[in-house]
């Protein structure tokens, strides 16, 4: 890519939701920012999140919190991240509210506390009953409107730039308001990775359509390591209507059950903790129940909520209420069609619990960034309370490694490391993104097995080279974001095929068992 113009800070942020606004702020206490990010500002996954913020209010809860948390991890969660997050969560919401997010109170003045799967007791805060992405998105925005932060809004992330082994910038492609695009490079002495997951790999996902990956893309080309990459959390309630939405596992929190296309309830024998077993599990009967059935939805049933909650259900869910009744659907009335779909990537960037990734210059926060907090099956709700820890925390780092302290790499010694053949810049995608996204969720979603993942090699590594995007005349963005999801998904199918074992959400159908002592691992780039 060649600039056509340039611009300097002292911190670049790239991604706007949670993380990405978190880190913006605190780093403009003390340096000058620009915050980048691919469509408008806090229009990313973090606004759409329903359910709440995990933070152990009482502080007696910490430690039922962490024991939660590394439960549903399934022995992947690394415990020192899980124990600096759940600790901070408290005043880390303090500062949240102190930006202008205002939590639902319950009726005797305290915060309301939602109860969610595989939590032992209720601890997730909500705002507009099931609204808390958009609060915590508009608040935040806000904030970021009223402080120094440069903004710059429809700006696509094309790559890192490297010297001498440090990240130094980044290069964007710039849209006006005529649609022309602009190629531009910012240089800066820290750049932070808030660019969110990769849904979009996957035919079906919860997911916006801006989830393509393009920061895990633009880490593994600039040198990073990626870990964990077959951890990828399957919800079991996406409605199952043309215009697919999530339906919060809060739902079934409050009591609504799952019922098979025949109308009988499948999850008691499946697990003692029926709806409220870890997702992994809930996700995984459900997508048996519907198969069992031809593939007719299975049905979340609701409907008995108003007299055990005292509130309508447009009440307690406003926000699932309106896109149901947009569907033709009343959850007061009838049981809404559900099947699962791609939600949460638990991999991701390999960084620490300060997000440093091992690539001098380059921190990462929020859903890029796999920082051993989830492990292979995030605890519901965990991931906003993580992407707020992180995102100050990477603050404070970069504010410390500008004032001097040593930009020494984190230490993953415990990892296992698998080094593969790649190069350093993007290619242009052979393989159509429809069928792409069809292939890994048919061969690398919620059942795998050395077979599929064959024929998902097979699909995504043709013998012949493909072309140079930088060869490419006027490549645009979506030609960028395809070549971004092919990446990410051969590095998804390889680390799947590596984990001959089922651990969490990763399931093996050829290799069932789980290890008392599973590793992470992580793959680096050779070339």
């Amino acid at each position: 890519m060649n600039p056509v113009s340039s611009s300097s800070c002292d911190v670049l942020v790239l991604g706007a939701g949670i993380a990405g606004m978190t880190a913006a702020l605190d780093a403009a206490r003390g340096s000058s920012v620009v915050l980048a990010t691919k469509t408008a500002l806090g229009d990313g996954s973090t606004r759409w999140a329903q359910g709440g913020i995990a933070v152990a209010t009482d502080g007696q809860d910490v430690a039922a919190h962490v024991a939660d948390t590394l439960s549903a991890g399934a022995g992947l969660c690394d415990p020192r991240a899980v124990e600096a997050v759940c600790a901070a969560g408290p005043a880390a919401l303090r500062a949240l509210a102190g930006r202008g997010v205002e939590f639902d109170r319950a009726a005797g003045g305290g915060p309301a506390l939602g109860l969610e799967a595989a939590h032992s007791r209720p601890r997730v805060l909500h705002a507009g009953g099931d609204r808390t992405g958009a609060a915590i998105s508009a608040a935040l925005a806000a904030a970021v409107r009223r402080s120094d932060v440069v903004v710059r809004e429809d700006a696509f992330l094309v790559g890192l730039v490297v010297d001498a082994g440090r990240v130094v910038g980044a290069d964007l492609l710039l849209r006006d308001a005529s649609g022309a695009q602009t190629a531009h490079r910012v240089s800066a002495a820290a750049v932070v990775l808030a660019t969110g997951g990769a849904g979009q790999v996957f035919s079906r996902t919860t997911n916006p359509a801006v989830a393509t990956g393009d920061g895990l893309a633009a880490a593994w080309r600039a040198g990073a390591g990626i870990a964990d990459l077959e951890m990828v959390q399957f919800h079991p309630t996406a409605a199952a209507v043309p215009q697919p939405f999530l339906v919060s596992e809060a739902v079934r929190g409050e009591g609504a059950v799952l019922l098979d296309a025949a109308g009988h309830r499948f999850m008691p024998a499946v697990d003692p903790r029926a709806e409220l077993a870890p997702r992994d599990v809930v996700a995984r009967a459900t997508a048996r129940a519907v198969a069992a059935h031809g593939g007719r939805p299975a049905l979340l049933d609701a409907t008995g909520l108003r007299p055990r909650t005292g509130s309508a259900f447009s009440r307690r869910f406003p926000g699932i209420a309106a896109l149901c009744a947009a569907a033709g659907i009343d959850p007061d009335r009838e049981p809404v069609p559900v099947t699962p779909a791609a939600h949460y990537l638990m991999g991701g960037v390999r960084t620490d619990v300060r997000g440093r990734t091992g690539v001098p210059g380059l921190w990462a926060a929020g859903e890029v960034a796999c920082t051993g907090v989830h492990g292979a099956n995030r605890l519901a709700s965990n991931s906003l309370l993580e992407a707020l820890v992180t995102g100050s925390r990477v603050a404070t780092d970069v504010a410390a490694v500008a004032a001097g302290a040593r930009d020494e790499p984190p230490g993953f010694t415990a990892d296992e490391v698998v080094e593969l053949p790649g190069p350093a810049t993007a290619r242009a995608s052979h393989v159509a993104r429809r069928d792409l996204r069809a292939a890994l969720w048919e061969h690398a979603g919620l059942f795998r097995d050395a077979a599929g993942l064959e024929v998902a090699t097979k699909l995504l590594t043709p013998e012949e080279t493909p072309l140079e995007l930088a060869g490419l005349p006027g490549a645009d963005r979506r030609a960028h974001e395809d070549a971004n999801l092919l990446l990410v998904a051969r590095l998804l199918v390889t680390a799947a095929a590596l984990r001959t074992e089922s651990l969490g959400a990763h399931h093996r159908e050829d290799h069932p068992e789980t290890p008392g002592a599973p590793r992470r691992r992580t793959l680096r780039r050779t070339a």
